[in-house]
């Protein structure tokens, strides 16, 4: 889907339907909006269980994690093509506004 996704984004604008995606990506690619976790966040964690392993600890032993640090993208480009106005509220929580 990656290789498709400004295509399609851009037929769902064509088409006046809203969409919303699991990564900052899709929202960066013409997606009204993205909420899902951070993947650079989720690498980080993802270091500190290789380290452990390097140095000994059974991966079965260690505890399951789960996202921490989840991002609200609101692609405001999109919103005007689509004749929405997004409320201030959620332009103000969102992390990042695409413009």
């Amino acid at each position: 889907m990656a290789t498709y996704n400004q295509l399609i984004f851009a037929l769902a604008v064509q088409a006046r339907l809203p969409t919303i995606a699991p990564l900052r990506l899709f929202a960066d690619n013409g997606a009204l909006a993205s909420y899902g976790s951070d993947f650079t966040e989720l690498f980080r964690q993802a270091s500190s269980y290789v380290d452990r392993i390097l140095r000994g600890d059974k991966p079965g032993d260690l505890p399951v994690q789960e996202p921490t640090k989840y991002e609200l993208i609101v692609n405001l480009k999109t919103a005007k093509a689509l004749g929405l106005v997004i409320p201030e509220p959620l332009i103000a929580r969102a992390d990042a506004v695409i413009e």
